[in-house]
């Protein structure tokens, strides 16, 4: 439709406006809307009513009725045949005919960042499941995506719970709950660092000793690294993110290139000494008292900031993954401090002008009262506590239902729902703002809820399972030359939505978008159901065009879930 109307916009348009935007979206009123001509009546030196009407004369002839309206807008409405051919050829075609319209990128993405020895949390939801989600659209976009999980895994405090252990033999971790164990070691150990100076000096000598390769302390970090590896791993395995062992990019990595950073820094004249600190400065970055804010990429005591640090992955992953792209999915609260680190990558030259570096951030996950998320005596909620009451939750809904499962399927389905319904409450809010995990409203049959999506795609399933039961064949040829009823048409161009959605969300970096086309995708296929019987029909061919437009909006729904890295169940 846009080439269409682009095309008789040159037709009737100056050669120098030829190409001109025709402005093509989806209508209450008609198929399609176009301002194309009202947004370029002017620079046309034309009436704009005069030129949507001579737009429309050229479409006509293409099987598009196109209605002058208003001010100079075209209402425009497709012939059944092409809207059945369309839906003939995605459900033939590769990937359901998606253009590849991200192919030649290569994109790095950096999501999740948990800290070894360190319990994931409810912090760690949102960069989880939105980085994911980014990089499985991307993929699906036809770019090549490299995942990076910036694991948070040297520094001072492995050198004091290093030493905590040591001093503390009776103390196990190891084992199951390892994380449980090593989370409390961790707050005794500082409490102990804050409490008893002569234990926060060894600490810093076992810094120094971890630093320099004392072969003891490593591998006790090495056992650290293992364990927490193995817990983080679990964690993904079970939220159905993309994330492995090969994507890890610990700090530590990092650790022999800062003092070269610092140094060409240094040399370039961007980190300056500041209150015997090394540190860089953005030009207009200013605090509350106006001071310049500083970017600290070596500290006072010599130790290396985080922005060195960042500093050397964005070298890393231009010079060796020869990224065209860096995505951050890291809150909010970040965003002063990435705005700073990719002005100086930019100055030192490791930023290319044709590289975007771009901050991805989120709001917080907020209680159900709307206040900060916290346990009962006011600690961080764990990410598996959150998944276990989703997935009980999730557990008692379908048991109400009259589902005809057996127990170790419904057992599946219950886990799919639990985890989905996590992951669409999350991804179906607007990124940058804050929501409430609240659990009765995320796995909720009705409503903009993942359960609801799968429900949706189990229902189609059934009655494509209960065609075959009737000895109906699959995959009939479509009959292009049948009307379509009302509710098959706006089936049909939602259907046909999906390509432009993917690249919305790619453009904007927001999954919520994908939300909000699936649940509307979702809907107009209810209202489709009700309005036009599938088995039930006694034309044959009615029936077979039916059933296609059942079929494509099943892998449509279980392509979009699947992008969400949600499961799809095939019954519910």
């Amino acid at each position: 439709m846009e080439a269409a109307v682009q095309a008789a916009l040159s037709q009737v348009l100056p050669g120098e406006l030829a190409g001109t935007d025709p402005v093509v979206r989806r209508s209450d009123r008609a198929d399609f809307q176009s301002n194309g001509p009202l947004a370029v009546a002017k620079r046309a030196a034309r009436a704009p009513r005069d030129l949507a009407a001579e737009v429309a004369a050229q479409l006509s002839p293409q099987g598009i009725d196109a209605e002058v309206s208003g001010p100079g807008f075209l209402n425009l409405i497709i012939a059944d045949r092409p809207i059945w051919q369309q839906v003939a050829n995605r459900l033939t075609a590769a990937e359901l005919g998606l253009p590849l319209t991200q192919q030649g990128e290569r994109i790095v993405v950096d999501y999740s960042a948990p800290n070894v020895a360190k319990e994931m949390h409810v912090g760690h939801l949102r960069s989880t499941i939105i980085g994911d989600t980014l990089t499985r659209v991307f993929a699906r976009l036809g770019a090549t995506v490299i995942r990076q999980n910036h694991v948070g895994d040297w520094g001072t405090q492995f050198g004091m719970l290093i030493q905590f252990i040591n001093e503390h033999p009776e103390q196990t971790w190891q084992g199951e709950a390892s994380m449980s164990a090593l989370d409390a070691l961790y707050r005794a150990a500082r409490a102990e660092f804050n409490a008893d100076p002569a234990f926060a000096d060894r600490s810093r000598a076992r810094v120094v000793a971890l630093q320099s390769g004392d072969e003891a302390t490593l591998t006790t970090w090495r056992e650290l690294v293992a364990e927490s590896e193995a817990a983080f791993q679990a964690v993904y395995d079970r939220l159905g993110v993309l994330l492995t062992l090969d994507d890890a990019d610990g700090e530590s990595r990092y650790n022999n290139d800062l003092q070269g950073v610092v140094d060409e820094l240094v040399a370039r004249g961007i980190a300056v000494d500041s209150d015997g600190a090394l540190c860089a400065f953005t030009e207009g970055v200013v605090g509350p008292d106006e001071e310049p804010v500083p970017l600290i990429v070596r500290k006072k005591d010599g130790g290396f900031g985080y922005a060195a640090t960042d500093l050397a992955t964005i070298r890393l992953r231009v010079d060796e993954y020869k990224a065209t792209r860096i995505l951050y999915v890291v809150d909010a609260r970040q965003a002063l401090h990435f705005k700073m680190v990719f002005d100086v990558a930019r100055r030192a030259g490791w930023l290319p002008d044709d590289v975007a570096a771009t901050h991805v951030p989120f709001g917080t996950v907020l209680g159900p009262d709307g206040k900060p998320f916290k346990t009962r005596d006011g600690g961080t909620v764990r990410l598996t506590d959150l998944l276990d009451q989703a997935v009980e939750r999730a557990r008692s809904e379908l048991a109400e239902k009259d589902h005809g499962m057996a127990l170790d399927e419904f057992e599946q389905v219950a886990q799919a729902a639990g985890i989905g319904a996590v992951k669409y409450a999350d991804l179906s809010n607007t990124r940058t703002k804050d929501y409430a995990f609240d659990v009765d409203r995320m796995v909720a049959f009705n409503g903009n809820t993942g359960v609801y999506l799968q429900y949706a795609h189990a229902r189609i399933r059934s009655i494509l399972r209960k065609a075959a039961d009737a000895g109906i064949p699959a995959g009939q040829p479509i009959d292009p030359a049948l009307p379509l009823h009302p509710a098959e048409r706006e089936l049909a161009l939602t259907l046909d939505e999906l390509g432009a959605v993917l690249d919305d969300v790619a453009r904007t970096l927001e999954p919520h978008r994908l939300c909000g086309y699936l649940f509307s995708l979702a809907r107009a296929y209810t209202e489709f159901y009700d309005q036009c019987p599938v088995l039930r029909t006694e034309d044959p061919a009615v029936q077979a065009n039916r059933l296609a437009l059942c079929e494509l909006t099943g892998r449509t729904l279980a392509t979009g879930l699947d992008l969400l890295g949600i499961t799809a169940p095939e019954r519910m």
